[in-house]
């Protein structure tokens, strides 16, 4: 959800500034599957035993902070809610622009719900738009069954006229939702706390999704991105990709490392706010994608965080009098409406309404 603006430099390494306001190099563009992304396995977090969670809470504890990306496999959730998630998806996407522009996301202010067209923002300033379509839905209450009696309202906004398609992105929501909640806990014990010390900061979360569709890229990656390279904005996100490929995840060292697709397997990255709240102890990681596959690449990430009410306060066991909180105090919602507002002012097509 990140925008970037990108300094060339005509030899070594590219450095990109992003809208969180840090700073990265990478090498090439040339990415690698020699290094690889750790896998964990999620059936642990079920377990009664709290020795079973606590063991898988250290292997995602080292995963967070070395590289913020793991794979999570045996997770429980039925191979069925993602099938028709991506049907939902092309279905959404096969319409006309002039439908799909009903749900234009400009038209929500200080939110990121809707529909976001087809080369519309440019990330990193390459020669060409990003070559990717999105539409977001906001978590909703009446959609969850352990909402808070004071949640508010959803502000997503839905396309008329076909039929199915909130109900059956929502079925998927509901799913991944549960999920979170979940590896919320065992985040917790991950940051050596109890294992409910945010319980009481998802009982109204932050938890929007997304579908995104990318065409095949024509253009060299020297010149466009499927998306360009960013961070998310929220606690950390949970990504359902297809058999395609594309998804790159920047190394310590300056690579681009692929995280190709493990079948059944979720991808999940810890985003800003989580990095913020830590204290740079989780590492929000760089991350873009190249669909050079020959086909048409479909995804779907949930981006899940903590009730936009709360402060991102340091976590206790990651600040300390010789390692003071590096970030200044805002709540969630501040922090979200400034990504977000940051990002949509890229939007070729807001630039056009405001002409």
């Amino acid at each position: 959800m990140s925008q970037t603006t990108t300094i060339e430099v005509p030899e070594g390494p590219r450095t990109v500034t992003l809208m969180n306001g840090s700073t990265f190099s990478f090498n090439s563009n040339i990415s690698t599957t020699l290094e690889k992304i750790p896998v964990v396995d999620a059936g642990r977090i079920w377990s009664d035993n709290l020795e079973d969670r606590k063991a898988v809470a250290e292997e995602i504890r080292e995963a967070s902070r070395n590289i913020g990306f793991f794979y999570l496999v045996n997770h429980g959730i039925d191979e069925s809610y993602s099938e028709r998630t991506f049907e939902q998806a092309k279905r959404f996407f096969a319409l006309p622009e002039e439908k799909k522009m009903e749900v234009f996301t400009g038209l929500v202010p200080n939110e990121y719900v809707g529909f976001h067209p087809m080369e519309c923002y440019n990330r990193n300033g390459w020669k060409h738009q990003d070559l990717s379509e999105a539409f977001n839905w906001s978590y909703d209450p009446r959609e969850d069954p352990e909402a808070a009696e004071d949640a508010e309202p959803t502000v997503s906004i839905w396309p008329s006229g076909v039929p199915g398609f909130r109900e059956g992105l929502y079925a998927y929501h509901g799913q991944l939702l549960k999920l979170a909640r979940r590896l919320t806990r065992i985040f917790a014990l991950a940051l050596h706390l109890p294992e409910n010390a945010f319980d009481e900061y998802v009982k109204r979360p932050e938890a929007g999704m997304r579908i995104l569709h990318y065409p095949e890229q024509k253009h060299s990656v020297e010149d466009q991105n499927g998306i360009g390279a960013h961070t998310d904005v929220e606690c950390f996100t949970i990504v359902t990709q297809d058999m395609s490929g594309g998804l790159e995840v920047l190394g310590k060292n300056g690579n681009w490392i692929k995280a190709e697709p493990i079948p059944g397997s979720f991808v999940v990255n810890i985003a800003d706010c989580f990095m913020r709240q830590t204290n740079d102890f989780f590492v929000s990681t760089v991350h873009r994608v190249i669909n050079k596959s020959g086909k048409e690449r479909y995804s779907a990430p949930f981006f899940f965080g903590f009730d936009r009410r709360r402060l991102l306060e340091a976590i206790p066991t990651c600040v300390s009098d010789e390692n003071p909180m590096k970030y200044p105090i805002m709540t969630g919602g501040e922090y979200y409406a400034w990504r977000s507002n940051k990002q949509k002012s890229n939007n070729v097509h807001n630039t056009k309404m405001a002409r």
